[in-house]
């Protein structure tokens, strides 16, 4: 197939879990069949369309660069977003001359099919109706979560607003598109009963085991681990409440239990954790996640909002490290706990799961064990990468 790839990004650096998923779909997509990608420039890495050639036969980029959150230039967005039928979450992503580009290619190339990557650049396909749009998430249920457990009312009332312009749009959008991949069977029932859409597929989410594989020996890096970019509100609430709520009782038997948070861009609240307790550790970005991961002892997913699939997840049990989570933290994904994870979703019990695993190491050795035993034999890259292509195939044609 000839296949049209559209997202706001490049997939260098992937460090986010969309970013991963894509990337490790497309790459084996690639050895099979013909893919032209287009997405935005990234300054911070401008030699992404070139590396683009991992994964892509042809590169398309477009300039447009979606405000810093913490610019003053996000700070105007979101006052304009108080008067925007369309969420800030899409508007923010809207480009014209990425629309140009892709009606000038769909005008002048055949593709066979087109993949409409993520909802936030859904606005500027020019035929929904002719794509499969790819939904990492349903954002709409992000929003409502983060509505949820806002600690502050006018944060509260902002994300009440955005989550009820998020629905009406998300829905729109799924109606249009000729076909969409969810990646979990929780997500494609959502979308049935939220939206009214019957036309959804599920695309499972997948790890590359001989990449997180462990080596012989790793030096210790700490007793708990979080992993994951610290620019997505979700985690940002997730490692607070369990800083505030978790960690104080585990430190109640184990006074020494050290904690580092290893992810992307972590905000003045994040790593002002770190400079409080000398047992907290925030990297901020890293050159390679693994590491983090064969030092500690438990890795935490203390998710309170989020949608899709974590892939965290799959990459700790991939490096056989032993995993405590949160119900929405695992939310999606195939697992068997409590064999192959632990779920708790009070502080009491996360804090009790994660205590049993430090103390109890053959427990915490035969988990990860069996976690492992379970991904490799399930979720490689070239397994989802072949389902994905299944689905393409009841896609719609990309062009007449």
């Amino acid at each position: 197939m000839k296949i049209l790839w559209v997202n706001a990004n490049f997939m260098h650096p992937a460090n986010k879990g969309g970013s991963i998923r894509t990337l490790g779909i497309l790459r084996q997509l690639s050895r099979q069949h013909e893919i032209h990608y287009a997405a935005y420039e990234n300054p911070a890495c401008p030699e992404a369309p070139q590396l683009a050639r991992e994964y892509a036969h042809k590169a398309y980029a477009v300039a447009h660069r979606p405000a810093d959150k913490r610019s003053p230039r996000f700070a105007i967005e979101l006052a304009g977003g108080l008067f925007s039928d369309v969420p800030l979450a899409v508007s923010r992503f809207h480009s014209e001359k990425m629309r140009a580009l892709l009606e000038n290619l769909l005008g002048r190339e055949r593709f066979d099919r087109a993949v409409v990557d993520h909802l936030a650049i859904s606005s500027c396909y020019p035929d929904l109706g002719r794509s499969l749009l790819f939904q990492h998430n349903v954002e709409t249920v992000i929003w409502r979560r983060h509505v949820e457990h806002a600690r502050n009312p006018l944060h509260r009332a902002y994300f009440r607003l955005q989550a009820g312009r998020m629905l009406e749009y998300e829905r729109k959008v799924c109606r249009a598109a000729g076909h969409t991949a969810a990646v979990s069977a929780v997500d494609a029932e959502l979308m049935r009963t939220m939206f009214g859409v019957q036309n959804v597929s599920v695309v499972p989410t997948g790890v590359d085991t001989e990449y997180f594989a462990p080596p012989p020996s790793a030096a210790a890096v700490s007793d708990l681990v979080f992993i994951g970019s610290m620019d997505w509100l979700a985690n940002v609430d997730g490692v607070g409440w369990f800083v505030r709520e978790v960690l104080p009782l585990i430190r109640k038997k184990r006074p020494e239990c050290s904690f580092t948070i290893a992810g992307r861009m972590p905000p003045p609240q994040i790593r002002e954790l770190g400079k409080a307790d000398p047992r907290i550790v925030v990297t901020g970005t890293v050159p390679d996640v693994r590491p983090f991961l064969w030092g500690a002892a438990v890795s935490v997913v203390p998710l309170r909002i989020g949608g899709g699939t974590r892939l965290k997840i799959y990459e700790a049990m991939a490096a056989k490290v032993p995993i405590v989570s949160t119900t929405v933290g695992a939310e999606g994904l195939e697992v068997n706990p409590p064999d192959d994870i632990r779920i708790a979703d009070t502080a009491e019990d996360f804090a009790a799961e994660c205590l049993e695993l430090l103390e109890n190491r053959e427990a915490a050795g035969r988990i990860a064990g069996a976690a492992w035993e379970m991904v490799s034999s399930r979720f490689s890259w070239a397994q989802v990468a072949c389902e994905f292509a299944a689905v393409l195939e009841r896609s719609p044609a990309a062009t007449g």
